[in-house]
Formats: structure tokens, C-alpha cells, sequence
């Protein structure tokens, strides 16, 4: 029989490829994941990995094995809802529990705080637990349990990255803006941001989606940004191209309440947001409260 506990750590290396990553994203040592592995392999009866160099790939037995692992992971995600749904039912009581959620800066501030009061008011036993996390730093996350449920974004030029081991359902969708210090004017939005090739621009930390989006919105545009300043808060960018120390693209979510002499000009171009959970934990109780509370705070 072949041990769940061992099989989730060889997900784990098939997302991050190395046996060290997999040991700091989940709290073990190096070699005691090295021997988990090499205990999963005795359990299969064939080889798992190989290695190359630092690395270690799977083999296309490892690699078959992952996807069973898949979903052997996500029945147990179906079971553990059913059986949570079923308590929630016998007890007749309100939900009760931590959830743990995570959350991009813009939707903390404009979204989680209707929601988390709307939680309290239908399920006041819920005990919910909000970590700030970027969009990109979600999915391992999730995977590794630290979060049971997370909101995040896509961009029209930064898709979302398939995860096998999670699922989504749609939350918002909003408008992106040009801010500037004067009105921009042109015929879509690869003119509109042509206008502002010369300009200086702030864009987010290097490495996070939104600063992805900046930059490949320019390069489609025909230009690469020269970038002044990196600022994750869009409520600081606005202040930034207030004073004219540049011009920034922000969702309509981080465009709310600009500072006097800031011009935003609307594009074509979207922000979608969704609400990401372990696949098969969709059905959970306390995922439907929590996504139906944060529903209620975007309508």
C-alpha cells in the first residue's frame, strides 16, 4: 500500500524539483525527505526519480504516479468536505473552525473586510485568519496547506498557470487605468500607452504578476518602460504620479479615491479575481460560507 504522506511529498517534487525546496516549503529536513521518497519507491517497486545534477526528475513511472496522486489527494479534499458537511448538519449549529485565507494588498483593503463582516454575521464561529500573500506565492501555499482558500488575480497579459492540485470560481472582473498627471489621448490601448513611452513609470516589485503586466502591456505596445520606481501599494503609486514622479498602470479596485491632479484614463485591457481552493475542497462548509461572503462584498 502506498503511503499518502509520501505521495504528497512527490507531488510536491514535481512542482518544485528539488528535494530542498520540498524540505523548506514543508517543514522537514533534507534527507528525511530523501528517505520518504526512497521509502515511496521501495513501496512502488520501481524507480521514481532520477537524478541530474542538483535536480532530480521523475521518471515516467514518478510521473504517472503523480497524477494518481492527484487524485487520490483531491478524494481525500471530497471526503474531508463531506464529512465536515455532515457534522455541520447532525450538530445543527453554525460552522465553527479556522479558515485561512489568502490575499493580494488591494483585495484585503477593498474586499476582505465586508466579507469577513458578512461571515461573522451568518457564521459567527468561524474564526477566519488572513495572511497579505501575492498571487504568484499562492499555489504552494494552498498545496502545502498553510491556506484553505485564497483570492487571487490574472491579468489579460499574465495568465493564470495551470495547478492540477487546485481549483477556482470567478469573484470579479475589473477595468485597468493609465494614471498620469494629464490627460492621455489615443485610438486603444497600445497608442494610449505608446503616449507614455518617454515617460518614467512605477511598476511593482520584480516578480510579482502585477509587475509582469506592466511590462508585457508596454512591450505589446511597442516599448519597453523605463522604470523609475518599484511600489507594491497602489494607493502609494497614486500619490507617486500625483507628485509627477511617474505613470503607472492600477485596477479599478487599487484606483479608488485618487489624489487631486491624477488622470486615469480607462483601458480595454482586465484584472480577473477568483477564489482558489484545493481541488475537491469546494464543497467544504466553511469554503462556501467564506466564498459567498466575499461574493456578497463585491456585488
Amino acid at each position: 500500500m502506498l503511503d499518502v504522506r509520501r505521495l504528497r511529498l512527490l507531488r510536491e517534487l514535481a512542482y518544485r524539483g528539488t528535494i530542498a525546496a520540498v524540505a523548506e516549503a514543508l517543514t522537514f529536513t533534507p534527507s528525511a525527505v530523501s528517505q520518504q521518497l526512497a521509502a515511496l519507491e521501495r513501496e512502488a517497486g520501481v524507480a521514481l526519480l532520477e537524478r541530474t545534477g542538483r535536480r532530480v526528475v521523475l521518471t515516467p513511472a514518478g510521473v504517472a504516479l503523480v497524477r494518481h496522486a492527484e487524485a487520490v489527494l483531491e478524494r481525500l479534499e471530497q471526503a474531508a468536505a463531506e464529512l465536515a458537511a455532515a457534522r455541520t448538519d447532525l450538530s445543527g449549529t453554525n460552522l465553527a473552525g479556522t479558515v485561512r485565507i489568502g490575499a493580494f494588498p488591494t483585495a484585503t483593503r477593498a474586499i476582505l473586510p465586508s466579507a469577513l463582516a458578512a461571515l461573522a454575521r451568518s457564521h459567527p464561529g468561524l474564526d477566519p485568519m488572513v495572511d497579505e500573500v501575492d498571487p504568484a506565492e499562492v499555489a504552494p501555499r494552498l498545496r502545502a496547506g498553510e491556506l484553505d482558500v485564497a483570492l487571487v488575480h490574472e491579468y489579460d497579459f499574465v495568465p493564470a498557470e495551470p495547478d492540477l492540485a487546485l481549483d477556482a470560481v470567478p469573484l470579479l472582473d475589473e477595468p485597468m487605468y493609465l494614471a498620469t498627471i494629464r490627460p492621455v489621448t489615443g485610438e486603444g490601448d497600445a497608442a494610449t500607452l505608446l503616449a507614455c513611452r518617454d515617460a518614467p513609470w512605477i511598476v511593482s516589485t520584480p516578480g510579482t504578476l502585477c509587475h509582469a503586466m506592466t511590462v508585457r502591456a508596454c512591450q505589446a505596445a511597442g516599448f519597453s518602460p523605463r522604470v523609475r520606481h518599484h511600489i507594491d501599494d497602489f494607493a502609494t503609486v497614486l500619490a507617486m504620479v500625483a507628485v509627477g514622479q511617474g505613470v503607472a498602470l492600477v485596477p479599478e479596485l487599487g484606483a479608488a479615491d485618487p489624489p487631486g491632479g491624477v488622470t486615469l484614463t480607462a483601458l480595454s485591457m482586465r484584472r480577473r479575481t477568483r477564489v482558489a481552493f484545493r481541488r475537491g475542497a469546494g464543497g467544504h462548509p466553511a469554503v462556501v460560507a467564506l466564498i459567498a461572503a466575499l461574493r456578497s462584498a463585491v456585488e
